[in-house]
């Protein structure tokens, strides 16, 4: 489980309530081994607890502030007051070190503003609410926050600030530290929220040193690994492909060039591409290092443009791209059955085609019924992926054959 901010888990959590009703084989709470990083991490922790992709949902998604265990995305949105003001003590000191290294130090005046740095708020915002409100959520019936009493396998990575290594919460040496503590860690992205201190060292987002970490599961001899990745860059090179290639609940006014959605959409796009290129040359290296594993990548459609332009900071707007993500991992299911069905075909699992062609499923109530059009050039562009699938299998076992 990739991480994306709120928006990671949010598609994260309607592609596997997808999953969940479309495989027939496997139950996703009682899986082998959950690795999450960053955002993952809370997907991954509630999984390994016995949550399910549609307890989840209810949780994280749906707006019920009024029961105890639902989650309020506004608390990653509280300033981080006693970083700011621990900061704040350092300043007049430093001030006074500046002025002097000005005047009678004879320093240069960048020189001496640099000396000011350690004054400056090292996160905007807190994230101390994770470990408070996933200790209650853990703390039920049922559910621990301790790794070492889970049934499951449980991993949670994180990046050690000073060495810049990756460290794996839930493995030897770092099973007592709390999951709760450990998700905080693992979400703690730089400049956002401040590192998160743990036994007198900093931690930070564990994407900063892979994307997945999927070898701690590869080790371990796995012989079906399924990737949740949620950010991807956005291919807006043909905006009209994009509408209609896309499902029927894609954005009607996709972006037609990404410079004009001015800096933020720029900086979107470079993250989204920089940390996509290194998941895909990690899936590579894996599938050559791990021959006997077979590898599952779901993530967005690279042509649609609806995850792109979220704000997921809106309970309606969550609520929608929930539905999107549901909707559109379903897309995907059906148009990369083929290959589906003879990779997880060899571990009895077995695609629910009852279940993935009913046009009737939905997370959400929908606001409005799709096109027949967008529905029928969807069967299309389905018929078509399929019979590609086909030749190039065929031509395959040619080639072998020859």
């Amino acid at each position: 489980m990739a991480g994306g901010g709120p928006l990671g888990a949010i598609y994260e959590i309607g592609a596997l309530c997808a999953l969940q009703e479309s495989l027939n084989g496997i139950h996703f709470n009682r899986l082998q081994h959950y690795v999450g990083v960053s955002a993952g991490g809370f997907i991954a922790a509630g999984l390994a607890n016995g949550i399910s992709p549609m307890q989840l949902f209810s949780l994280f998604i749906e707006d019920r502030k009024h029961q105890a265990e639902a989650f309020d995305p506004a608390w990653l949105l509280k300033p981080a007051f006693s970083e700011f003001f621990s900061r704040s003590l350092l300043l007049p000191e430093l001030l006074l070190q500046g002025a002097w290294n000005s005047t009678l130090g004879r320093k240069s005046l960048m020189r001496a503003l640099e000396r000011l740095s350690p004054s400056l708020p090292t996160g905007i915002f807190s994230n101390a609410q994770i470990d408070v409100e996933l200790t209650k959520l853990f703390s039920r019936p049922g559910r621990s926050n301790d790794f070492r009493q889970l049934k499951n396998r449980l991993t949670l990575v994180a990046t050690h600030l000073d060495s810049s290594t990756a460290v794996a919460f839930g493995r030897g040496g770092w099973d007592h530290i709390p999951i709760s503590k450990a998700v905080q860690a693992s979400a703690a992205l730089p400049g956002l929220f401040p590192p998160v201190e743990i036994e007198g060292q900093h931690f930070v987002d564990g994407a900063l040193i892979k994307t997945m970490h999927a070898s701690i599961a590869l080790d371990e001899g796995v012989d079906l690994m399924l990737c949740l990745n949620p950010l991807v860059p956005f291919d807006a090179s043909d905006p009209v492909l994009a509408s209609e290639s896309a499902t029927p609940w894609a954005s009607p006014n996709p972006i037609p060039r990404i410079a004009e959605g001015g800096l933020p959409a720029v900086l979107s796009q470079t993250f989204r591409s920089l940390i996509h290129s290194r998941l895909l040359l990690g899936l590579k290296s894996y599938e050559q290092a791990y021959p006997r594993t077979d590898i599952v990548l779901i993530e967005p459609d690279h042509r649609d443009p609806e995850l792109y332009l979220a704000n997921t900071f809106s309970y309606s707007q969550r609520r929608h791209l929930a539905e999107h993500a549901y909707q559109q991992t379903r897309q995907l299911l059906r148009s990369r059955q083929t290959n589906l069905a003879a990779k997880l075909g060899y571990h009895g699992i077995t695609l629910n085609h009852a279940a993935l062609d009913d046009e009737r499923r939905h997370l959400c109530a929908p606001k409005r019924p799709a096109a027949r059009v967008s529905r029928s050039l969807t069967k299309l562009h389905n018929l078509m992926n399929n019979l590609t699938q086909v030749v190039q299998s065929l031509e395959h076992q040619g080639r072998a054959t020859w």
